[in-house]
């Protein structure tokens, strides 16, 4: 009998450290928010801009470091990767303008896309078997949870004993030690022969004719907008919008006392209810057709969104959303780059899931941005996060007419 291929690779591990790291320093950056507002007394939307335009950059650097690494190598395009995320970092902590800030803002957004889902998702999914794919892409997405629940209280504890510009630093210095991991990152080129003997250009022709790619790519934008919303204005909406944490409570009891530290607590409990969440959709998305699965949970956030700011903002249910809906998180991406390379092949994973994970981050550009500028000219959120509950429902219905079959055996 075939002896079965093992879940845990060398590749996996690796990427998990990466996608972690990574994953911890960008979301902690809706609790720089309010300290740097104050610092230079910048408007709520200035430093909106700044993340809004890491969104952007990170979507726009996905496709293109998925090119890089079909071309010279996962490992060199994560080098390139960490080496501009750093760099990013470090300019960032030498701001002292909104324009500095936003300027640098491209590098990290560049930065997080070579050491971000794009590039190791395509690595972990050519390294897997095809029994164990659909787990592997969910335990990588998972380990990006596992970063968001370090991250933004890793950050507000720094800024006790620091200045946020060394925690920047310290941020810039932990990314670059990826570098040491990647000696372990070796994966197989696993494709079809007519895989192999497509070029990219080809490949790409045929998915943007394909009216489930459009599909798919108009699908991921209100989860971009719903997350990077949230990551960056979180915080500061708990901080400012919640009711008071009563003496005597739970949380004042475990050192919550301040709704600035609860904003950052939420954080956290998004990413640790995402772990459970993404693991279980990767199993899931093994067994139940991947589209179903996706209208499901972009259904599922759009009634929690619309429940949690119809009722009043309290410690409590600020704790219930923030696990709830971090167990629909990041559950969206192994069931969309599963279905990338379902219906498109491994090949051209990198790149095919890169395009589609552009339109994600202009739908962050959008949620970051238009939660500072509305902010700034309303006093709070309440507009946009509506806008959130809107996209969740149309990405709902768009993935419903998805054809999910491999693109050649449709074709024959």
């Amino acid at each position: 009998m075939p002896r079965a291929t093992p879940l845990f690779t060398p590749v996996l591990i690796v990427g998990c450290v990466i996608i972690m790291m990574s994953f911890a320093v960008r979301a902690s950056f809706g609790v720089f928010q309010i300290p740097i507002a104050e610092e230079f007394g910048w408007l709520r939307s200035e430093f909106s801009l700044a993340i809004a335009i890491q969104n952007l950059a990170w979507g726009i650097g996905q496709p293109i470091f998925g090119a890089v690494a079909e071309k010279i190598g996962d490992r060199k395009a994560i080098v390139l990767g960490a080496v501009v995320y750093a760099a990013g970092l470090v300019l960032s902590a030498g701001a002292t303008t909104p324009f500095q800030m936003q300027a640098y803002e491209w590098l990290v957004g560049f930065g997080i896309a070579g050491t971000g889902f794009g590039v190791v998702l395509a690595v972990v999914g050519r390294a897997s078997s095809d029994e164990n794919r659909s787990m592997s892409l969910a335990i990588v997405t998972a380990a990006g949870s596992a970063g968001q629940i370090v991250g933004a209280p890793t950050a507000e504890f720094l800024l006790t004993m620091m200045s946020w510009q060394m925690v920047f630093l310290v941020f810039a210095v932990s990314v670059l030690a990826l570098i040491l991991t990647l000696p372990l990152m070796r994966a197989p080129e696993v494709a079809s022969k007519a895989e192999l003997e497509e070029s990219l250009g080809q490949i790409l022709v045929k998915a943007f004719k394909d009216p489930s790619y459009t599909m798919i790519f108009l699908g991921f934008f209100s989860c971009g907008y719903q997350l990077a919303f949230i990551t960056a204005h979180f915080p500061a909406f708990v901080t400012e919008m919640c009711g008071p944490i009563m003496p005597g409570g739970v949380l004042h009891s475990v050192g919550v006392t301040t709704t600035s530290a609860l904003g950052a607590v939420a954080i956290s409990l998004i990413g640790a209810a995402n772990v459970a969440g993404a693991l279980f959709a990767g199993y899931l998305g093994k067994r139940y057709t991947k589209k179903y699965l996706l209208a499901g949970i972009y259904t599922a956030r759009t009634v929690v969104a619309a429940v949690f700011i119809l009722l009043p903002i309290t410690p409590l249910s600020v704790i219930i959303f923030s696990v709830v809906m971090g167990s629909l998180w990041l559950a969206t991406v192994p069931l969309t780059s599963g279905l990338v390379a379902h219906i498109y092949g491994l090949r051209y994973m990198g790149t095919l899931y890169g395009i589609v994970f552009l339109s994600h981050q202009i739908g962050g550009f959008l949620g970051v941005w238009l939660g500072g500028r509305m902010y700034d000219i309303y006093g709070d959120y309440t507009l946009v996060w509506w806008i959130g509950v809107g996209v969740g429902a149309f990405s709902a219905i768009v993935h419903l007419p998805i054809r999910e079959r491999p693109l050649a055996a449709a074709a024959a």
